[in-house]
Order: structure tokens, then sequence, then C-alpha cells
């Protein structure tokens, strides 16, 4: 047996100014041949589970790529080009099954179905080949996805903790299928519903309820995969939104009841999808008042692991304003500033224009730099492995990354764009967060991966920047219409 491993990820912001080309899924890794395999092997990514299976049955493993980048603007024609041709090629090479590790919300300059449109090929290679997918929980689920796979799922957890596990199973599906054992048939389908990833994570509801709805549905007989995704608000492209889709051996009308069941548990939760905004200000008077620590402080609007630029210092500048002290800052993305500290190197005092080097045209603001002044303390490469639980095992590359430490707070500047899932951000600068009174992340949901354990409250900073979930300032050109919350749908 021959089967085609591949991972092709990304999720793309369609109002981040970030250019998506081959380069940037070269910082965050891409590997072509056999160094998919040395990158990948000893990781709990799912294209590490499709590896496992395939040497399970003895199979030649072709890896023709793993390619990832962190979220930002449309992927550049020709580096979508080059990571699809890739990948077909493999597959025109001649294989027996196909193992694929993608996102679900990938667009490019050219195609907003990144990912149907990769399917799309591969089935008119291969018309007759088993195909295994496994997509992220933001996946905006589209036919082209559904109609050009033998199976699919996505992940249960946000943060990503299982997504090794997903993996295994779906593979498992197909493999068995392969051997004649289950006859895999899949329902899909979407609610009229613009959830955002604020209000998605699964220890919370409404998405707690939706996952214990799929690991019910798939103890019943003859369920094969459930899967909720809770989509990719910021993707302006017609398939945007919650969806799901089940996958049972054989009996269609069984999918479909599970399906409906699900997609209506998501309409009637439809106002829980949609976060509250409140004052900056009110937030860090909480902050203050609250006794004891950790608190963590979440800059969301500008999330560089859903698109945003990483630079904005509307959340750092009213923490100071605020005078809170004690602060740890994970992580402004500035190479210009980290250039400078290197520069002066460690120990050296410094004053400079930190942040603010990325116009976002998408929501007409223009980078403003913060004047700081503080004491350069720590210089690195800025590489490190992942503990886990989530990426477990994935290489690091911060690039060359410093801490500014400004007496009431330690500010980690990086090179490279990357959210704060893991404690490393922090330890791998000599900084240990658990005892410091405030951690201020550029993160949503996924810190809870590293940083769970910590907080004794944890609170959203509504700051600015391309990932803001205030869709007033979001200008929404090419989502289907109507869609809650953008329009007022009236029906039960």
């Amino acid at each position: 047996m021959r089967i085609v491993v591949a991972m092709m990820k990304h999720e793309t912001n369609t109002f981040s100014p970030i250019v998506t080309d081959w380069a940037r899924f070269e910082a965050w890794g891409a590997h072509v041949g056999e160094a998919v395999q040395r990158a990948y092997a000893e990781t709990r990514m799912p294209i590490a589970a499709y590896m496992t299976l395939a040497r399970e049955r003895g199979a030649e493993i072709v890896t023709p790529l793993a390619a990832e980048a962190m979220p930002s603007g449309p992927v550049r024609e020709d580096a979508y080009e080059r990571m699809a041709g890739l990948v077909c090629d493999a597959v025109a090479g001649g294989c027996d099954v196909a193992l694929l590790d993608l996102h679900g919300a990938m667009v490019a300059e050219h195609v907003l179905d990144g990912e149907g449109e990769l399917l799309r090929r591969v089935r008119d290679i291969a018309p007759d080949l088993p195909i295994a997918v496994t997509c992220d929980l933001h996946c905006n689920l589209t036919a082209a996805m559904v109609g050009n796979c033998t199976a699919l799922i996505g992940y249960k957890t946000y943060p990503h903790v299982d997504m090794h596990e997903v993996a295994e199973q779906i593979g498992r599906v197909v493999l068995d299928a392969v051997d004649g054992r289950v006859d895999p048939v899949m329902s899909w389908g979407r609610a009229d519903l613009l959830s955002q990833t604020l209000c998605q994570g699964t220890d919370d509801e409404p998405m707690r309820s939706l996952i214990a709805m799929c690991r019910r549905a798939e103890t019943r007989e003859g369920v094969l995969a459930a899967t909720a995704f809770g989509g990719f608000a910021l993707a302006d492209i017609p398939d945007a939104g919650n969806s799901a889709v089940v996958v049972t051996d054989g009996n269609r009308r069984l999918a479909d009841e599970i399906r409906d069941g699900l997609l209506d548990r998501a309409w009637a939760d439809r106002a829980a999808f949609v976060y509250r905004h409140r004052p900056i200000e009110e937030a860090l008077d909480e902050a203050r008042a609250f006794e004891g620590g950790p608190v963590i402080l979440l800059d969301h609007a500008d999330n560089c692991g859903s698109g945003a630029t990483q630079d904005v210092m509307t959340a750092i500048k009213a923490v100071m304003r605020a005078g809170l002290e004690d602060v740890v800052v994970g992580a402004v993305w500035d190479p210009v500033a980290v250039a400078k500290m290197r520069e002066a190197g460690v120990g050296a005092g410094i004053e400079l224009d930190l942040g603010g080097r990325t116009d976002m045209p998408s929501i007409g603001e223009a980078g403003r730099p913060l004047r700081v002044s503080g004491t350069v303390r720590v210089l690195t490469d800025g590489r490190w492995t992942v503990r886990g639980p989530m990426y477990t095992g994935v290489r690091v590359d911060m690039g060359p990354s410093a801490v500014l430490d400004t007496g009431a707070m330690q500010i980690v500047v990086v090179s490279h764009h990357h959210e704060p899932w893991d404690l490393g951000v922090f330890t791998s600068m000599g900084i240990q967060p658990r005892h410091h009174r405030y951690i201020l992340l550029k993160s949503r949901i996924h810190y809870r991966a590293g940083f769970g354990d910590l907080p004794k409250l944890a609170l959203t900073l509504d700051g600015s920047g391309v990932t803001t979930s205030d869709n007033d300032v979001l200008d929404y050109r090419r989502v289907r219409r109507p869609i809650y919350p953008l329009d007022r749908i009236n029906r039960p």
C-alpha cells in the first residue's frame, strides 16, 4: 500500500494586512519530502497520527508537503499553487490512500475555498481515491470539501489539544473503508450564524454543549464521526460560519438526523456566540481590585493566532496608564525594536518606539508606536520546543527576540508572529509567568492550553486590531446574507 500524507494549513483573516507568501510558511515551518517525517514524526500533530497509521499497515509513506503559516491575509497565488502542486503531483504519482491534514479556512488571492479547491483537484486526478481529511474547529465547511473526500472530521477542543486523536479517528475510518469494513457516508449543513471565536471555547457554553452532543452521537451504533464547527468569522467569504458534518456507516438518515440536531442547537444558542464588549478601563479596574494572582489580561483584538498584526499598543498603553505593576507581556511583534535592543546589548538602558509598525486599512487604523524606556534584560534567537498540550513537540522560531523591562512591565518582543499558547513564550526568555501579578497575552482562547492552570482570574481587554470582535468595525462584503448577527433573521 502506498499512502500520501500531507499537511497544508492556513487560517486566513481577509481583513489582515499581513502578506501570506511562501516565506511566511517557511518562517513557521514548511517541509518537503522526507524532511516532513523528520519534523513531525515525534509530535502530537494530525500528520504524525497519519504517519503512525500508515506505518502500522506497513505502507510506503509519501510525504510531499507539511506547510503551515501563522494566520494572516489571503495566501499569495504562487504560494498556494506551489503547495497544491506538490500534493497533487504526489497523488498523480500513484497511491492507494490520501490522508490530509488541512485547516478549513484557507483563502487564497485567486481561490476563496482553498481546501475545497485542493480536494477537487485531487479528486480529478484520482476519482476513486479514499481520502481522509482533518480540519480545525474553525473550519468554514464547504460543499467542495465534503464532496471531494471520503470522510472528514474536525477538532473537538479549543484550545486544540486533540489534534492527534481526531486524525487517528478519521484515518482509521478511511482505512477501514479500504478494507471493506465500513461504508462511510457524510451529511453536512450550516447555520445562518457567524459566530465569534472568542465565544467558541469548548470549556464554555455554548460550544461545550455542542461538543457534548457530538461525543454522545459517536457512541451510537453506526456513527463514525460527528463534528460541530464554530467556523472562522474573520474570513469574509460566502461559506463562513457555523456548520456540522456527520459520518455514518452507510446510514444517511441517521447522519441527517444528527446533523440537524447539531445545527438546531447552534441556532438556538446564537446570541451566546456573540461577544459583548465593555470599556477597557472597566476591565482594568476589576483586575486592580482583584486580590491575589496571577491575573491574565487578554488583548484579543490583536491576536496573531487569528491574523492580527501583534503590534497594536492600545491595550498595553491602557495597562500602563492604569498603573498596574508586575506585568509580563507576551508578545509584541517588532523586529525593528529587537534590532535596536540587540545593538544596545543586555543591561543597556534604552528609549524607543515600540510596536505600531503596521497599518490596518481594512479597519481604518494606522500603526501607532508607543514611546517606552527601559532596560534590555534578555536577548535570544527565539527558538524553543513546545511542551504541550497543544502543538506538542513542534519547534518554534520567534526570530531574534528580546525582553524590555520598563520597571512595572517586562515585554517580550519578537521578530516572527507567534501566539502565546505555550509557557515557552516566556520561559525561553527567562520569565516564569506564574510568579507575576499580571500576564498580558495577545491571545483569545488558545492561551488556556499552556496557561490555563495559572490564573485566578482571566479578563478580556477590548483593545483594537484586525481580530476585533466588534462587527461594526468590519466591512463584510462577501459573506452570504442574511446571517446572524449581521442581520435580523425572523425564524424559530
